[in-house]
């Protein structure tokens, strides 16, 4: 039998996960920092608490935000013991008359420069090496099948999955597509779908940092293409993404 379960006429959308409210569904509001409501579906109503928002039936009893950890203490004394370790080198004036015979110039040059030397060493020893790579690469593979299995992987990384595992809770297991795009060789786009509602997203095989985007979402799964509805993945409940068809009845 065919669920009948049909999305709200006024589009809602979680403000955690950005996935539309079905009718029926239970939802939560809270107030974010700066007074803002946000309705919060019950699937990330933990999310929602742990970014410090505050449920309207609270009534002010909890913080807006949580309060920041204080590291100026410890920086402060990282200043102070490195200013102690510093060399101070002191340059003293011999007098005219040298001991020993020596001419007092050379000595003042010479205590000079080894100063100098010291003062440049001691720091450099001390000061620690911060290569920073704003944007780490990954290898593209050549092969599809891999570049699908490796889009998969990616996107089982991403909290896009909590959008999967919240939509499967009432909707069943989903279709799942994931095709290289022709257009751009790095990249693979997988649309999860339902009877009443889709996502597509895109997956970056290039971008190691924040390689799942998502380019698009709908209410019928007929507004998708042919190609989109190639299925030849599945996803389980917790919403992780695998290549092949699981169920028969897909």
């Amino acid at each position: 039998m065919r669920k009948e379960l049909r999305p709200v006429h006024d589009a809602v959308s979680c403000a955690v996960c950005g996935r539309t409210i079905l009718k029926g569904e239970r939802t939560e509001a809270y107030l974010a920092p700066g007074g803002q409501r946000k309705l919060v579906c019950e699937l990330c109503t933990p999310r929602a608490d742990h970014e410090g928002w505050i449920r309207e039936s609270a009534h002010g009893d909890m913080p807006a935000t949580r309060p920041r950890e204080q590291r100026r203490p410890f920086l402060g004394r990282l200043r102070r013991e490195r200013r102690e370790e510093a060399p101070a080198p002191q340059l003293h004036q011999e007098p005219a008359n040298g001991h020993n015979g020596e001419a007092p110039h050379d000595l003042s040059t010479e205590e000079h420069e080894l100063a100098e030397q010291a003062a440049q060493a001691a720091p450099r020893s001390r000061r620690p090496s911060r290569r920073k790579d704003p944007r780490h690469v990954r290898a593209v593979p050549t092969n599809a099948q891999v570049k699908i299995e490796r889009a998969l992987e990616m996107f089982n990384h991403s909290e896009h999955t909590r959008t999967i595992a919240g939509i499967a809770r009432s909707l069943g297991h989903p279709w799942v597509s994931a095709l290289p795009r022709p257009e751009a060789p790095s990249e693979v786009e997988i649309t999860v779908a339902w009877e009443l509602s889709w996502y597509r997203y895109r997956i970056d095989l290039a971008d190691a940092n924040d390689p799942v985007t998502l380019l698009d979402k709908g209410q019928e799964i007929e507004e998708l293409g042919e190609e989109q509805r190639e299925w030849n993945a599945s996803a389980t409940e917790d919403g992780q993404l695998a290549a092949g068809v699981v169920s028969a009845e897909q």
